[in-house]
């Protein structure tokens, strides 16, 4: 058996994420979105906005600055020239994934329409032909939002009237649209700032896409371990499991396959406790150069157990943590400074102010501190002026606050 390095492990890792290419400079066009995507294979959507929009982020980490409207001609729009790249589904969490892939979640939901079959039942019980109503609103209107629909349909007929609490206290056509996206009879068709605006799948995914062949959940969960593998570069069976979120019991006997079929091998990686798993076509890169800042759910560092014993970096989102008992802040983003993970920042955007405000700013030990600070301002230069912004501020928490102050003035 391969026995690797944890410092070669790392640099796999970072190389099947495409943090060992160079940044694009100038013009990025939709052949860099592409090279992103066909790497990183998700990207994850948050409804968090203190800083960034965390889909637009995993591409400035690795590309610099670029329109992100990139983005959003990929996820939500469609022209004969420029086809839609990107669809909405619950991948690792809510995600935008390739059209492509689109094949490969037939077996979630039909699992989710297994699992909240009870919930809907009483709900269909409350509003009879609800979801019909909903689905014929849709291909009549949409795309549309939930709250928009709700107007349409059924007040004036007796349905779908809101209920005065209920689950997450929203109204039944919002539970209805919820079912009917995950159970992939609806999908979204654009969104209206971050408000999802509902359409059919046949209005949004290529022909060919619709047509394609079944596929079984054995075949599905093989080729989703695969991409996670290659993704990941190297991983253990949990890490590779966690990037669309598989059961064990499917994702072990996919893994195993692959290993049989010599697409994956198995090795062995100094200081880690689980048995390895590497891509047969990942790099080792000799070395990774470079910086970036990243998001709390940058695909590299999603899975924080993975991230502590490939970088030695401890990090946990502390949004939902009352503010006493925050250690680094609220919408923290780790640095991550060639192929090493040495400090995070605490960052805001304020637009009122014009100003990239990094309300915290810490050093990992053993880093020199001026350094880092001396980078992390640069990146945060870079960023604020990709965010359209006019500077950026420091505030006084963190043992690199002063350091990134002084190089951010310098």
């Amino acid at each position: 058996m391969t026995v690797l390095g944890a410092d070669a492990a790392r640099r796999i890792a970072l190389g099947a994420q495409g943090f060992t290419e160079p940044r694009a400079g100038g013009d990025v066009s939709r052949r860099h979105l592409k090279r992103v995507l066909d790497r990183v294979r998700l990207i994850q959507l948050d409804s968090v906005n203190v800083a960034v929009r965390a889909h637009y982020m995993p591409l400035f980490s690795r590309l610099g600055p670029y329109p992100t409207d990139l983005v959003d001609d990929a996820a939500w729009t469609h022209r004969a020239r420029r086809p839609r790249l990107l669809v909405e589904y619950w991948a690792h969490e809510a995600s935008l994934l390739p059209v492509a892939d689109w094949p490969l979640f037939r077996w979630r939901m039909r699992e989710y329409e297994a699992k909240y079959a009870h919930r809907y039942a009483s709900l269909l019980k409350d509003a009879p032909g609800l979801f019909d109503d909903v689905l014929a609103a849709v291909k009549e209107l949409g795309p549309i939002g939930a709250g928009p629909l709700e107007d349409e349909l059924g007040l004036a007929e007796g349905r779908a009237k809101k209920a005065p609490g209920g689950w997450w206290n929203r109204s039944a056509v919002k539970h209805a649209c919820e079912w009917l996206f995950a159970t992939g009879e609806l999908t979204t068709g654009t969104r209206r700032g971050f408000q999802r605006l509902y359409d059919l799948p046949e209005r949004v995914l290529p022909s060919d896409v619709l047509a394609a062949p079944p596929v079984s959940d054995e075949d599905a969960a093989r080729e989703l371990m695969l991409r996670a593998a290659g993704a990941h570069g190297i991983g253990t069976e949990p890490d590779l499991r966690d990037y669309y979120r598989l059961k064990p019991a499917r994702s072990q006997v996919a893994l195993a396959e692959l290993v049989a079929e010599g697409a994956v091998e198995q090795v062995e990686v100094h200081g880690w406790a689980q048995p390895a798993y590497r891509h047969v076509d990942a790099k080792t890169p000799r070395k990774v150069a470079g910086r970036a800042l990243l998001s709390p759910f940058d695909p590299l560092i999603w899975r924080r157990e993975r991230t502590e014993r490939i970088f030695g970096f401890h990090y946990r989102i502390e949004i939902y943590v009352p503010e006493p008992k925050r250690v680094y802040g609220y919408y923290v983003f780790p640095f991550l400074l060639d192929g090493e993970l040495v400090g995070r920042v605490d960052l805001k955007t304020d637009r009122a102010t014009g100003l990239l405000q990094a309300r915290g700013a810490f050093a990992e030990p053993a880093v020199d501190p001026a350094r880092v600070a001396n980078e992390m301002a640069a990146e945060l230069r870079t960023m604020a002026g990709w965010l359209g912004l006019d500077g950026v501020t420091v505030g006084s928490k963190g043992n690199l606050a002063t350091a990134l102050a002084r190089a951010l003035k310098a």
